[in-house]
């Protein structure tokens, strides 16, 4: 069993223990000992055997095809990210190990000469080219090459707790969950193996985060911040993908 058909399983039992059986018109009944539905009621509503159904619970060597992966959307009633997450699990073969990008010179040098704060950041989320308004902010320059990573300054710094303030649960959940439906097509590498046990091991709220299973998809949004010079200040911020690899994302920073 590979990295990705157990995330898969894994990712299928978290939404399947969450879904109430009221909401879907099931009885509560007796005899209940676990919270969600069971595995015959999912395969009932999917459509498909219960043997078949358990294999990809339980992360066997399967490839459901796009009809199956369908049914199972409708059948755990996924919203668009989650369903587009499972579908990625789905799809995800023969992926290569992981390598950190390289900035294009072309994007660099964009990136250098905007006014606005921007920064380039990779698949596993290190920060990867910033300019000098980018920097002002987050302090992307202060960190060890090592921890130039959105997580790792998010979650396990004491200056990303600080900047963010009263916000920076609920920003690091919007994170965490975003980051979920990376990682898990990159399940088992040892790169994102080793992120996730820093993270563990330096932010004490991650590992319940993570076990929820949630799955965010973002691009775009607000900030608010506890600057220690600028005081507190808002930005709005949208992301864009780079044609040269789909992988890399800038991020550009407004004042609200």
């Amino acid at each position: 069993m590979g990295a990705t058909e157990s995330v898969f399983g894994d990712f299928l039992r978290s939404r399947r223990a969450r879904l109430r059986p009221e909401e879907v018109g099931l009885p509560v009944g007796r005899g209940r000992r676990a919270a969600g539905l069971r595995r015959q009621e999912v395969a009932e509503r999917a459509g498909i055997g219960i043997d078949w159904y358990i294999r990809l619970e339980q992360g066997r060597a399967v490839h459901p095809s796009d009809a199956t992966i369908d049914a199972l959307v409708r059948a755990l009633c996924l919203g668009a990210a989650e369903a587009a997450h499972l579908r990625a699990l789905a799809s995800n073969v023969g992926r290569r190990s992981f390598q950190t990008e390289t900035v294009p010179d072309g994007l660099q040098r964009m990136v250098e000469h905007l006014n606005l704060p921007a920064y380039v950041t990779g698949r596993r989320w290190d920060i990867l080219a910033w300019n000098a308004a980018a920097d002002a902010i987050f302090g992307f320059s202060r960190l060890a090459p090592a921890d130039r990573n959105v997580l790792i300054s998010m979650l396990t710094k004491p200056q990303g707790r600080q900047l963010f303030g009263a916000t920076w649960e609920a920003e690091a959940m919007r994170m965490v969950a975003e980051f979920r439906a990376t990682h898990d097509v990159w399940a088992g590498d040892p790169a994102f193996v080793d992120l996730l046990a820093r993270l563990r091991a330096g932010c004490p709220e991650f590992a319940g985060w993570w076990g929820a299973h949630d799955v965010g998809s973002g691009g775009a949004g607000r900030k608010l911040l506890q600057h220690p010079v600028l005081g507190e200040v808002a930005y709005a911020y949208a992301t864009f993908q780079a044609n040269a690899d789909p992988g890399l994302k800038l991020a550009i920073y407004t004042a609200a």
